[in-house]
């Protein structure tokens, strides 16, 4: 797939649908946001490469346009001095140069269009990925946020345990003691009871 394709399919995608459809959805943002920085750089080396061509057009235009000068001095001065045959190779090499003139012309206005186009194609881009990088910050931030009301729920939940425990505890500690004071109280009441009957009986 070329860099046009891909950058066609980028900006045509629509990422909150996309993620709606995500099983996890901030894994896969990322990996959004990796294609489209990978596409970035791709298009910017083109645009850059596109911008040394252009150059290097309009400069050998530039030299065209002055070898295009030369062989027509070259004819005339022929002319002057009544060497046809000179005048002829010259006006055909000034014809040449003519036409090499417009054709790095041409080539550089036609990189200047392409230029132009695959600059706003990156500006496309990082508008799309600068949205994309900040629907990642606000997807972490809420992961994040989820975590810790997980943690702090869990921690309450955790704490309210420890507290029933620590309660059943002490529950158990009392129950323990007033089974320890009846069974002691049971003794004295027994003991009292006998010396009762004794007394009623007559006995010291």
């Amino acid at each position: 797939m070329n860099i046009f394709s891909r950058f066609i399919d980028i900006v045509n995608a629509n990422i909150n649908a996309m993620l709606d459809k995500a099983e996890d959805p901030e894994k896969m943002l990322r990996l959004m946001i990796q294609e489209m920085e990978d596409t970035a750089i791709e298009l910017k080396s083109s645009c850059a490469s596109d911008m040394a061509a252009q150059l290097s057009f309009e400069k050998r235009a530039e030299e065209a346009a002055a070898g295009e000068k030369r062989w027509e001095e070259r004819a005339r001065l022929a002319v002057s001095k009544g060497k046809d045959d000179l005048a002829r190779e010259a006006i055909a090499e000034r014809r040449e140069m003519e036409r090499e003139r417009k054709r790095c012309l041409e080539a550089a206005e036609n990189l200047k269009a392409e230029i132009a186009k695959e600059k706003d194609e990156i500006s496309r881009l990082e508008e799309k990925l600068a949205d994309s990088k900040k629907k990642l910050r606000a997807m972490a931030e809420r992961n994040e946020k989820a975590k810790a009301e997980s943690k702090a729920k869990e921690s309450e939940r955790t704490s309210r345990e420890r507290r029933f425990e620590e309660m059943e505890r002490k529950i158990e500690r009392a129950e323990g003691y007033h089974s320890a004071g009846r069974a002691f109280d049971d003794e004295e009441i027994e003991r009292e009871l006998e010396a009762l009957k004794r007394e009623g009986n007559g006995q010291d």
